[in-house]
């Protein structure tokens, strides 16, 4: 569905976006995560076609974007960065203009603004003035929008950017169910937004694309933590011959215990390998205080990553 080659932008002599490649396929909800100012915003202008690329390649359902812009553009429902509305119209009139835009038929426009105000749950808002809304439904209203056409391919720039809870709730709901029938990606620096809907995470870090996964992949469990009073020189070769323990390391010691992580075959079955764990140790008559899978979510990486670009802060 998308395939970028190489993206790279520059203003001026600065490199905004540095040689960024990845393909998303139809359906996937992919997540776009780095620090304000990572270049978040500058490749989805780019994959719109509202900015030109200093160099590299996009191609959206296997056209170039530069041989059929307004064709790619028409596929493309996209919620900017800020939700910039016309605060002197009435919501129903807004979307009338924007469907109007987008090339739908009268015969189909109220069909077409009734469903976006249904997904959207704006019905209570529909006759009221733009420059009346909270900005909750202000963003609502972006996103009414830019699903009005339906588009193959859905750009949300901070989505749920203004939300409270319940509308946060929501947008989640709906994001799932327009992955449906499009390709979404939606970009933002809140690590839990991703981890929330996100069937894939792109981060970006100074420009570079510094880690492209799957959730699912990126959250496997893949050591197993011990804790016992055995120290290293007495554990490292038991575990390391247990099947499916590739390498064992300390994370801390002490005293009285030791604290040890280890790295296990992707192929293995976990389970059966922490049992051998456990048995290993009590059979020779270590305590056991703690087994158990490191559990690492999308904060954890995303600190990791920033750690490696000598970053920390979110």
């Amino acid at each position: 569905m998308i395939k970028v080659e190489n993206l790279t932008r520059k203003y001026g002599d600065f490199l905004a976006v540095d040689q960024v490649s990845f393909s998303i396929g139809q359906g996937e909800i992919v997540g776009l995560l780095g620090h304000n100012g990572a270049g978040k915003t500058t490749i989805m202008k780019m994959l719109t076609g509202f900015l030109e690329p200093t160099a590299g390649i996009i191609r959206i359902d296997d056209q170039f974007i530069e041989n059929d812009l307004l064709g790619i553009q028409k596929k493309i429902g996209y919620l900017p960065e800020n939700c910039p509305l016309y605060s002197d119209m009435t919501v129903i009139d807004y979307l009338d203009y924007c469907a109007s835009l987008h090339g739908i038929a009268e015969s189909e426009r109220n069909r077409s603004i009734r469903d976006a105000i249904g997904k959207t749950e704006l019905e209570s808002k529909a006759t009221q003035l733009i420059s009346t809304l909270s900005r909750g439904y202000r963003q609502r209203v972006g996103v009414a929008q830019a699903i009005l056409h339906n588009p193959k391919i859905l750009i949300l720039d901070e989505p749920t950017n203004g939300l409270d809870p319940t509308q946060i709730q929501h947008m989640r709901s709906l994001i799932k169910k327009l992955s449906s029938s499009a390709t979404v990606i939606v970009s933002t620096h809140i690590l839990h937004e991703v981890q929330a809907f996100c069937d894939r995470v792109i981060i970006i870090r100074n420009g570079r694309k510094a880690m492209d996964e799957r959730l699912d992949q990126l959250q496997a469990e893949s050591r197993l933590l011990l804790t016992t009073d055995a120290a290293e020189g007495t554990v490292k070769p038991v575990m390391t011959s247990i099947g499916g323990v590739l390498l064992l390391e300390v994370t801390q010691s002490g005293p009285q215990e030791n604290h040890y992580a280890l790295t296990l075959d992707s192929d293995s079955d976990k389970r059966e390998t922490a049992s051998q764990v456990a048995e290993a140790t009590l059979s020779r008559g270590w305590k056991l205080y703690q087994l158990q899978p490191e559990l690492r979510d999308l904060e954890t990486i995303f600190a990791e990553i920033s750690s490696v670009h000598g970053e920390v802060s979110v």
